[in-house]
């Protein structure tokens, strides 16, 4: 059986499904993160505080974008598991 994923890993893959389209809709980061409604609303609603991502209105839709801290925490985020899985961590 699969292990869980801690936060840290659930926020870079909400982060790297942002990165990867550029501007994404909630729904489709619901499906890509594989998370609950609710609880993706939470982390979303963090992203935003702590200025990892940005929230967008378009023609009644709300979109998300990556923002500047958040490719600075995925960049670094990679280091850190290259670093780890060097040591078989």
């Amino acid at each position: 059986m699969a292990e869980r994923r801690n936060k840290v890993q659930i926020i870079t893959d909400i982060l790297e499904v942002v990165n990867s389209r550029g501007k994404i809709k909630t729904t489709h980061i619901l499906y890509k993160s594989n998370l609950s409604h609710q609880k993706l609303k939470q982390l979303l609603q963090e992203l935003t505080e702590r200025e990892m991502i940005t929230e967008e209105k378009e023609r009644g839709t709300r979109y998300y974008k990556i923002a500047e801290n958040g490719l600075k925490f995925l960049t670094e985020y990679k280091k850190l598991r290259k670093f780890t899985d060097s040591f078989g961590f």
